[in-house]
């Protein structure tokens, strides 16, 4: 779903995996720490060898595969990143760190890149070389399959890019590109074995009953929509994983994933609700670890249609809104107040312009200069998201003080994203982590597919490519400044929060990363963490 935690799926949202609460796979495992291969560990942090960690997910049902280049829901990429790598991946700030890659150097001109390869083997002892990274990403790009990093790949030329070592990469663009790294980032541009998933080949895998990947664990089974079980790899280039098994359960729904960590099923459980957090923090029972600005918030105006087409109506809705009310009553306070401008802390933020604050008498005169004293408007929300009904109706109220009427319309679930991004004028929004280069590229450029704010405009385009073509970062930095001041002055996000990824740990879980936003590298890295 491109609005929600992943750039570019259309289908189906994370929070809204459905299907039975699956509580018969947590019976699959009685025991949390049966470790075959304990080492001595103080109470001091020193990481301990050994254990089964069980981590509950929401799943995707029947049709979950282990094919990491569909993984879409969390469950999928929390799988993926155990037995697969990218050649890259997103730090804390969302710039891109190294990973199958150790390093990456680009032309003159930024339309060829040279890739080194670090030395890594997959879970079969064969390395991992610069034909299995090319045979990855065709397979991605093939254009009848609908692979999740196939739009990011885009600016490849795969045809022209070629091997020019066992472990050496040319890669040829089709234009210039300063922040090429990102796409070696991609969500799903995960590294498989030449011919994997093909019908023939010598390293042929069905991804459900027999993946290789390079990851630091390798595959032990897999029931679909039930449990994933995998074992360290002990030849993880990056050092061996302290656990000896890790587990993946299915439970879709909250509830299920607390109770499963509260009764000792599990030891640890992804996305729990703010309310739960509150109930459960500082009790002593479980751990609850707080990912920041893991998800913006934001309302989102169609700036191609009235009201939304006068900017003095927009800069309106930003006087409007009191975010801390927003971020106290939507998130229950889990979460920080936004800026309009999308990625809070990451990479090229604009953070030196002044917070917005309400000011409702400037938002008045605004609108009785636009000619829109009593205007009335539709806002589209949904059950699809959490805390989007009750923004929805926060917001509501708030605009009342302005004179303006919000009538609140309630949308399906299953098709919401892909309704809003066309049809409606107003309507509650979402993103999860991405760089903000991606940010802009998806949504803000004429021609973006997922431009739900219908921004367009050529010479936003044009600073776009001008910041994709500079070499030197601080001027490319100070491109992206320009096209943020355009954004928090005129643009149609009204981005009102940050929320929080809340996870739920049993005590006995040390290791896991907190500065950490959902979908960035040390996001779900079970191989950094142990049982004490």
């Amino acid at each position: 779903m491109h609005e929600e935690l992943f750039p570019g799926l259309r289908r189906r949202g994370f929070l809204a995996a459905t299907g039975a609460a699956t509580l018969g796979a947590f019976a699959l495992t009685a025991c949390g720490s049966d470790g075959t291969d304990s080492e001595a560990s103080d109470d001091d942090g020193t990481p301990k060898r050994g254990g089964r960690l069980r981590a509950a997910f929401a799943g995707g049902g029947a049709s979950e595969t282990l094919d990491p280049h569909l993984a879409s829901l969390f469950a999928d990429v929390a799988r993926a990143k155990a037995l697969f790598d990218k050649l890259a991946d997103y730090g804390a700030d969302l710039s891109a760190q190294p990973r199958l890659a150790a390093k990456w150097e680009p032309n003159k001109a930024l339309d060829r890149w040279q890739v080194t390869l670090r030395e890594a083997t997959f879970h079969d002892g064969s390395p991992v070389t610069a034909k299995d990274v090319l045979y990855s990403y065709r397979r991605i790009a093939d254009p009848e399959k609908a692979f999740r990093a196939k739009a990011s790949l885009e600016p490849i030329d795969l045809d022209a890019s070629r091997a020019t070592g066992e472990r050496a990469i040319e890669f040829v663009l089709k234009r210039p590109t300063a922040e090429f790294p990102n796409v070696l980032a991609a969500f799903g541009a995960y590294i498989v074995p030449e011919n994997a998933g093909a019908a023939t080949g010598k390293n042929a895998t069905d991804f459900d009953t027999k993946p290789i990947g390079s990851g630091p664990f390798r595959f032990v089974s897999f029931s679909p929509g039930r449990s994933a079980v995998l074992r360290r790899y002990d030849a993880y280039w990056e050092g061996a994983a302290h656990l000896d098994e890790l587990e993946f359960v299915v439970a879709n729904e909250e509830s299920a994933r607390v109770n499963a960590l509260l009764g000792g099923q599990v030891e640890y459980a992804h996305e729990l609700n703010p309310t739960t957090a509150r109930a459960h923090e500082g009790k002593g029972q479980i751990e609850i670890v707080r990912l920041r600005n893991s998800a913006m918030q934001a309302f989102c105006m169609k700036t191609d249609r009235a009201p939304f087409d006068d900017k003095r109506v927009r800069e309106a809705f930003f006087l409007i809104a009191d975010r801390q009310e927003l971020v106290d009553g939507a998130l229950s306070g889990a979460g920080v107040v936004g800026n309009d401008l999308f990625g809070k802390g990451y990479e090229y933020y604009a953070a030196d312009l002044p917070q917005r604050e309400q000011d409702l008498d400037r938002a008045r005169a605004l609108l009785k200069q636009a000619g829109a004293e009593k205007l009335k408007v539709t806002l589209d929300t949904s059950a699809v998201a959490a805390g989007f009904t009750e923004a929805a109706s926060i917001f509501r109220d708030q605009a009342a003080k302005a004179g303006v009427t919000i009538d609140v319309k309630m949308g399906s679930k299953d098709s919401y994203w892909s309704d809003i991004l066309d049809s409606g004028t107003l309507a509650c929004y979402r993103s999860g982590a991405m760089p903000i280069e991606a940010h802009l590229s998806q949504r803000l450029l004429t021609d973006s597919t997922t431009n739900a704010t219908k921004w367009r405009h050529k010479d936003f385009d044009a600073l776009y490519q001008q910041a994709q073509s500079t070499r030197d970062k601080t001027e490319r930095a100070a491109v992206y400044e320009r096209m943020q001041r355009r954004l928090y002055a005129e643009g149609g996000f009204l981005i009102w929060g940050f929320a929080d990824w809340i996870i739920g740990t049993a005590k006995t879980v040390k290791g896991v990363e907190v500065k950490a936003p959902a979908n960035t590298l040390d996001w779900a890295r079970f191989d950094k963490v142990w049982l004490a």
